[in-house]
């Protein structure tokens, strides 16, 4: 099993500066090759203090020399915002940088907010998305290509900074809805998912619309491959629990505010916390989540993991302002213990498979 980490790069409040935000996240990175992750996943958001990443290729350029073997993953790309022209030749360049090492992930975007700020409507964003999907295969694929659609029109093009891995890297799918799997599967994509802050039938929910996706399109589900985000968080310490579970309950309000198109905010950037209808206790966090004791992080990683059957879990690390300290302690935690035990686990049932 392969384990991520994904870093969103929240600011909770102006007693963290951006510097201090991002940097921080750039630690996490390199702190999560010497442990033993495989990927570090970067988000894209802009204008606001959600997620501080304006460009998650170019953290994945940032990070290119400070690490050798960590995979480096955009999470995602929200390509409505993007020239998919442009935008390859950035792939490209990034991919050369970590030499070989991207993942790319891609999305349509949600937040309103932003795509007002760059004169895009958001509700074109899942035409447009698969429109310039398109556009990307195309530049990755081709020496040289064209393209004649209904939001864009190229003429033959050729793209000058070409990816290490061919005919591209990995191209990953924010996948939320049926149409998004089923593409998935259809042109030999992976698919990122996430069952929020919801507990094991939400897992069990999304299997089943993981496995109808890929019977829609006469594959096996085992054709993408899965990576699975998490909120997770192991200690015997209450206080640290409590404040992981504040941190990524104010993250999830921030988020469903702007997804809902109502965004609250004093000065026109920090924006404020306000609970929701979806709010959860700290209680029903913990019983929904890998979030509690080393052993029950372990037993409830298993449980999720022998229902969806992902190929990764990517660790919500970084959220709002958590203790920065803690946090690298915690991912040095997951390499020592819970990774290695996770995988112990996973090898003894898969040998006892066999001899069944």
């Amino acid at each position: 099993m392969e384990f991520g980490t994904f870093i969103l790069a929240a600011q909770r409040g102006y007693h963290q500066s951006s510097e201090r935000v991002l940097r921080h996240s750039m630690e996490q990175a390199i702190a999560a090759e010497k442990a033993g992750f495989h990927t570090a996943w970067f988000a894209e958001h802009h204008f606001n203090n959600y997620s501080l990443v304006p460009s998650p290729l170019m953290m994945v350029a940032a990070l290119s020399g400070v690490t050798r073997t960590l995979r480096l993953g955009t999470a995602v790309c929200v390509l409505p915002l993007y020239q998919p022209q442009r935008l390859l030749s950035e792939i490209g360049f990034a991919d050369i940088a970590c030499n070989g090492r991207l993942e790319l992930g891609v999305g349509s975007g949600y937040q309103q907010f932003e795509f007002e700020r760059f004169g895009i409507d958001v509700d074109n964003a899942p035409a447009v998305f698969a429109e310039y999907l398109d556009v990307l295969q195309k530049g990755l694929r081709q020496p040289i290509f064209e393209h004649d659609g209904e939001h864009l029109k190229i003429p033959p093009t050729a793209i000058s900074v070409h990816t290490v891995q061919q005919p591209g890297p990995p191209i990953w799918l924010a996948a939320g809805s049926a149409r998004s799997m089923g593409r998935a599967y259809r042109e030999g994509h992976n698919l990122f998912v996430t069952a929020f802050h919801d507990g094991l039938d939400t897992v069990k929910a999304l299997r089943a619309n993981i496995e109808q996706a890929a019977a829609s399109e006469g594959k096996q589900v085992g054709d993408a491959r899965i990576a699975l985000l998490r909120c997770c968080y192991a200690s015997d310490n209450p206080a640290e629990i409590n404040s992981y579970l504040d941190n990524a309950r104010y993250q999830r309000r921030l988020s469903e505010a702007l997804q809902k198109r109502r965004q609250q905010s004093s000065d026109g950037y920090l924006m404020q916390e306000t609970p929701t209808e979806k709010d959860l206790s700290f209680e029903q966090m913990r019983k929904n989540m890998p979030i509690g004791s080393v052993n029950y992080v372990i037993d409830k990683l298993l449980e999720e993991i022998e229902v969806l059957k992902p190929d990764q879990v990517a660790v919500q690390t970084q959220l709002g302002d958590f203790d920065e300290k803690t946090m690298l302690r915690q991912i040095e935690l997951w390499g020592e213990v819970i990774i290695p035990a996770v995988n112990k686990a996973l090898a003894g049932s898969q040998v006892r498979a066999v001899i069944a």
